[in-house]
């Protein structure tokens, strides 16, 4: 794992978890994972 992709999942984590809290973070990766959609269209949804 390269050090900018750790970098990019550590901002990623940190902006989840000061917006939702620890557990509906990892309940919301939980759901990413689990899932399979497109993200592009998810997020032309908002």
């Amino acid at each position: 794992m390269s050090a900018n992709m750790v970098e990019i999942m550590n901002k990623g984590m940190k902006c989840l978890t000061v917006q939702m809290g620890i557990v509906e973070a990892e309940q919301f990766i939980s759901f990413i994972i689990r899932e399979k959609f497109d993200y592009t269209k998810w997020q032309g949804g908002f």
